[in-house]
């Protein structure tokens, strides 16, 4: 920090632990008016199983779910990863690597799935629902693209010394979630504060996602969808221009545990502003 620099490396012990609450809020602003779509919030218990000298080996455990919602479906499909643990591999300085345990995690919410279909079986078009769900868990691949969103949050600074008044700019591929080949992205990062007294700065990134490759794939993944519930189609000279961008802020702390992540990510649609936040906070 003398220098005006912040680095985050890992430095973790066997057997830490750490106890983080994850915060997801989704609402939609129209005009002035603001609606709350969705709100819940989970623990997350992270702990150091294994420290070589160049990996850590780290579990995740997901428990303590409130959801802030009174229909019972969105109650169910929020809470199928509860009780999970998911476990994960870095290199030596914290860069999330791969997930180390995907079987186990492909079981787990295969089989509470399953449960939910025959919970739910008279509801018309929740098996899409599910199904849309369970494909975010069919292959190693998916589930580290699709399926572990705050990890990829928590990791997001993890290996790369940073200096006051720079920005870094760097070309990005982000997961498509509808299947296709990932969305070119632009990403700017730079270190904002550094706390010498505290031992810990504030990071940040703002990205954005290829308008034309959203916009595109989005209005393929529709036409798909009406053609298989035999619905009207969209127009694609009525379809408006999509725009993604995704704020990221953190603290974190000499050690390299993160003491909050902030990740804000708003899609634009002609007038509307959906926006999606998720904060993970250190307790």
């Amino acid at each position: 920090m003398n220098d005006s620099t912040a680095q985050v490396i890992a430095y973790w012990n066997l057997n830490e632990k750490q106890t983080y609450q994850v915060t997801t809020e989704k609402y939609k602003i129209v005009d002035s008016d603001t609606t709350v779509t969705e709100y819940f919030k989970y623990l997350v218990d992270i702990t150091v199983k294994d420290s070589t000298s160049n990996s850590y080996t780290v579990d995740w455990f997901y428990h303590a779910y409130e959801i802030n919602e009174e229909n019972e479906l969105l109650k169910k499909l929020s809470t199928l990863v509860e009780d999970m643990t998911i476990t994960i591999r870095t290199d030596e300085t914290g860069v999330l690597q791969e997930v180390v345990n995907w079987k186990d995690i492909q079981a787990f919410v295969f089989k509470a799935t399953q449960m939910l279909r025959e919970e739910t079986m008279d509801i018309p078009n929740i098996d899409k629902v599910i199904t849309q769900i369970e494909n975010m868990y069919t292959s190693k691949e998916s589930i580290e693209a699709a399926a572990i969103r705050e990890i990829q949050l928590f990791h997001t600074f993890h290996g790369a010394k940073y200096k006051m008044n720079l920005e870094y700019n760097s070309p990005l591929k982000i997961a498509n979630l509808y299947g296709d080949e990932p969305f070119d992205a632009d990403a700017i990062v730079w270190l904002d504060e550094i706390n010498p007294d505290d031992n810990n700065f504030i990071l940040r990134m703002n990205l954005v996602v290829n308008s034309e490759q959203l916009t595109k794939t989005t209005f393929n993944y529709l036409t798909d969808i009406a053609k298989k519930m035999n619905t009207p189609a969209p127009k694609w000279e009525e379809f408006p221009q999509l725009k993604n961008e995704t704020f990221t802020a953190s603290r974190i702390h000499g050690s390299g545990w993160p003491i909050y992540c902030i990740e804000t990510k708003e899609i634009f649609v002609e007038g509307q502003t959906n926006i999606e936040e998720t904060i993970i906070e250190i307790q």
